[in-house]
């Protein structure tokens, strides 16, 4: 029997070899110097406009929140997904239960890296894979902005998640998987700068690809069919395809799609609704050449059949 005790031998070895490498993988990586250094001062009437192109109101904001009340960033939001529910936490300026006390390192290692100040991994219900596409200095202008805003007291409830999803040092080997800071459509010398400045805000900050493009098993983005549509995170319902694909904006022009965005009304005399709703007040607040030059980025997305499953027509 001594060829099992050495087998068994062999097996605790790389068993123990497998998990020491798996904790070394999946540790968090924080930004490095020649990052921080490129943050800056920050200027918070250009982080306003970071803050509502990234959308920190519609999940930050107490639920059913309207007018200077969204701006009460106390959190709260229940996000029911196959993973757990997921409750965004309380980001206001109180120093207890918000982020008041962050540096803004701090801020810039949450959404760049997914690393919180203690040291944990955030879960990626916080767009930070977006947000990993983002300039430095607007992570330094939006925490100059996140300073303006008021203090409120009251901690978020916890998240409730099911094992193993409830582990988050595993969230440092799909950090290995999906953490990128390279623009998901690479365009030719010579695009047009307000396609450019559009990929920008629909791949960083807009995050919009999170809804919009489907996911694998691991909950990674399926970027071979980016802004094609999926079945939406909660409930049964779907995210539409956003390219000028059979199903999506092939119909749209780049005019209707930042009318849109600006004012919630569809070419066919439609209005915005569901989740999109909180979204298009958001883009209501960018300027009209931000909101055209996303308009011009959609039209330049590869085009993609539908990105979830055909609905079954309704019964008579």
């Amino acid at each position: 029997m001594a060829w099992l005790k050495k087998l068994v031998g062999v097996a605790l070895v790389l068993g123990g070899a497998g998990a020491a490498a798996g904790l070394l993988l999946s540790a968090p990586v924080r930004l490095d110097t020649t990052v921080l250094a490129q943050l800056g001062p920050g200027d918070a009437a250009r982080g306003k406009r970071i803050f509502y192109a990234g959308g920190c109101t519609s999940c930050h904001a107490k639920p059913g929140s309207q007018g200077d009340a969204r701006l009460q960033l106390v959190g709260g939001l229940e996000l029911k997904t196959p993973f757990g529910t997921f409750v965004p936490p309380n980001i206001s300026q109180d120093p207890k239960d918000g982020i008041g006390a962050w540096s803004v390192e701090d801020l810039a290692n949450a959404m760049l890296k997914g690393v919180s100040p203690s040291g944990q991994h955030f879960y990626p219900a916080f767009p930070y894979a977006s947000y990993a596409r983002m300039k430095p200095s607007d992570i330094a202008d939006l925490y100059a902005f996140l300073k303006t805003l008021p203090a409120i007291a009251g901690k978020a409830p916890d998240n409730s998640l099911a094992f193993p999803f409830n582990i988050r040092r595993g969230i440092g080997l799909w950090k290995l998987l999906y953490l990128r800071d390279q623009p998901v459509i690479p365009l030719p010398v010579g695009t047009p700068a307000p396609v450019m400045a559009g990929r920008y805000l629909v791949e960083g900050p807009g995050h919009c690809g999170e809804c919009h493009t489907p996911r694998d098993f691991a909950g990674g983005i399926k970027k071979n069919e980016w802004l094609a549509g999926a079945v939406a995170a909660e409930g049964s319902g779907i995210v539409p395809n956003i390219t000028s694909g059979e199903g999506g904006l092939s119909h749209w022009s780049q005019a209707d799609i930042a009318n849109y965005l600006e004012t919630g009304f569809t070419p066919d005399f439609d209005s915005v609704g569901g989740a999109m709703v909180d979204v298009q007040r958001n883009m209501a607040e960018l300027t009209p050449e931000d909101r055209a030059a996303i308009a011009a980025y959609l039209k330049a997305v590869p085009p993609h059949t539908n990105g979830y499953p055909a609905r079954k027509a309704a019964a008579n």
